[in-house]
């Protein structure tokens, strides 16, 4: 990898940069990347706001596993042939 990552490392590696699992050098390249490129930013907090309304989600008490009819349904559709 050179001095900065390309926007395709980063977005390769944006799970483990997200999750504070990169080493502290390839994280500050990364972060001088971020700061330089308004694409990756925006892509970032597209990432980020995912992962927040995907826990929000899974968060709700009263979200319940979908009728067991829906499921076969859904799955039949798939079916190929």
């Amino acid at each position: 990898m050179s001095d900065l990552p390309t926007c395709r490392e980063v977005i390769g590696f944006l799970d483990d940069y997200w999750s504070g699992e990169l080493d502290p050098m390839r994280r500050n390249a990364f972060e001088r990347h971020l700061a330089l490129c308004p694409s990756c930013r925006h892509y970032l907090d597209s990432y980020r706001r995912t992962v927040e309304m995907e826990r929000e989600a899974y968060a709700d008490p009263d979200l319940q596993d979908p009728p067991e009819e829906l499921m076969e349904a859904i799955l039949a559709i798939r079916k190929p042939g």
